[in-house]
């Protein structure tokens, strides 16, 4: 049990009905999940208005009610606390209730719309190498220490995030790698944290369906910059034509990472192979085993992080050296005949045309480039016919087929991803609705040598059709139809 007046500590309140002189076991902002003398706080989604489930949370045996507006019934057993935003109420309240657990950690936030996975895993992988106890909150998976909890949000929201948060710091973690999503900012799931650091990799056409413009989700992930105290440091991607903007108005340590611009952190690609890297990173010849132009960029981010926590910069780069990305991400896997098969999550347009990018470098000769790729259902349609168009102009050949069609008809998105199509582009693709037949296709069009590239899904292990998620896992996929093509 929590007294209510201590974990209010620091929310601004509109109005008081009822007593405050409480004692509280639970806070939740679903009303299924509220039991006896619980805090029920009721958040204006964007699909639900939390506010028509208070009678059900009072019903269930909530005691205190944290709301925008007050209902035309009031019962007069019950507190109402009103407050200006529940979102930001909700996260103070969570962090007091869970006994203020990112104090007692060294937590560092990444965001940008690439990279993020990759960037909080080999952080968490690169201390837990050099003897940490460490927490990974990510898309892929959350992590205490060796005990992996399944992840369903990029930022679980405010209660979970504080709850998983308060078991880290009881599990004696010292440092804790979180991904930190433009709708975790935006939906104040991070707020009243105590960040010690943040990172930003890059900035790119993704999720308008909810911010609306490109401008507004620029903002929210400078947002999480501005609000960095003055004792935590941030480091930015200076590449990237809005990492510079990332920083202006933090009061934390500004500090910088490229390999074209002058920065703190400085790279240069001396060979890029399927093998991996080699770089200089601060003019140190350094070979990794990552692949490709973007997860330079994520070594160095790694890199400069590692060093604002104090490790010696020689003993980060051995470690970091060894290392292996995120799972989903340019995971490959070569066939008995030679065909090499991809697996990447790239799911936007920029992160689509880095790893095709990537694997035009790769190539040696004439090799094919086949593509596999959809769009998610009820997310952003914007990016639909530009990722179509990207794939049509990187590869020689594209599989156009579903990926996670949630409620929509997966005929419709793909409809979708041909619009605007050039001429040119037009003669490259082949729709294919079924996933699994589209991989297949791909692989009976490729010979030995050629590459083929499944896009969009990396690390899941499902499919969700019309709410029903079943199990599919593209690399999964890919190695039992080379097996079956082989016989």
């Amino acid at each position: 049990m929590k007294d209510l007046q201590s974990i209010l500590f620091g929310v601004s309140l509109r109005e008081v009905v009822g007593a405050t002189q409480l004692q509280v076991n639970d806070i939740q902002i679903d009303s299924r999940k509220v039991t006896a003398n619980c805090v029920f706080v009721a958040i204006r989604g964007v699909q639900v208005d939390g506010h028509a489930y208070i009678q059900t949370a009072i019903e269930k045996g909530a005691t205190v009610i944290v709301c925008e507006q007050l209902p035309d019934n009031i019962n007069n057993t019950v507190t109402y606390l009103v407050v200006e935003n529940a979102q930001v109420a909700v996260a103070i309240m969570a962090h007091q209730f869970y006994n203020q657990p990112s104090t007692k950690l060294k937590l560092v936030g990444v965001t940008g719309t690439n990279g993020k996975t990759t960037v909080a895993t080999l952080l968490f992988k690169l201390f837990s190498e050099l003897g940490y106890k460490c927490g990974l909150v990510s898309t892929v998976q959350n992590q205490i220490g060796e005990t992996i909890i399944p992840s369903t949000h990029t930022t679980p929201d405010a209660i979970q995030l504080n709850s998983l948060l308060n078991q880290m710091a009881e599990a004696e973690c010292t440092h804790v790698f979180m991904e930190c999503s433009s709708h975790a900012i935006h939906q104040h799931r991070i707020t009243g944290l105590q960040f010690v650091g943040g990172a930003f990799t890059n900035i790119t056409h993704d999720h308008l369906d909810y911010h609306q413009t490109f401008e507004a989700y620029l903002e929210v992930k400078k947002a999480f910059f501005d609000h960095l105290p003055s004792t935590a440091f941030a480091l930015s991607n200076l590449d990237d034509k809005n990492g510079a903007n990332m920083l202006l108005d933090t009061k934390a340590k500004k500090l910088t990472y490229a390999l074209h611009a002058p920065a703190n952190y400085k790279g240069k690609i001396l060979e890029n192979q399927l093998t991996g890297l080699v770089m200089l990173v601060n003019d140190v010849e350094v070979h990794c085993r990552l692949i490709g132009t973007f997860n330079a960029y994520n070594f160095l981010a790694v890199y400069g992080i590692a060093i604002q926590l104090g490790e010696p910069s020689e003993k980060v780069l051995i470690t970091l050296s060894a290392l292996t990305g995120a799972e989903g991400r340019f995971e490959y896997t070569i066939s008995a005949t030679n065909i090499i098969g991809i697996v990447d999550y790239a799911h936007t347009p920029d992160a689509l045309e880095n790893v095709l990018e990537t694997i035009a470098k790769l190539r040696k000769g004439g090799e094919d480039v086949i593509t596999v790729v959809g769009c998610g259902g009820d997310r952003d349609k914007t990016k639909r016919p530009i990722m179509a168009q990207v794939a049509c102009d990187l590869s020689t050949k594209v599989f156009l087929t579903s990926d996670n069609p949630r409620s929509e008809d997966p005929n419709d998105i793909l409809n979708d991803m041909e619009q605007g199509l050039t001429s040119a582009a037009k003669r490259k693709y082949i729709k294919i609705v079924d996933r699994r037949e589209a991989i297949k296709a791909a692989i009976s069009f490729a010979k030995p040598g050629d590459i083929i590239l499944v896009a969009g899904k990396g690390h899941e292990k499902y499919q969700d059709i019309k709410g029903v998620k079943t199990h599919f896992d593209d690399k999964e996929q890919l190695q039992n139809l080379f097996k079956e093509l082989e016989k």
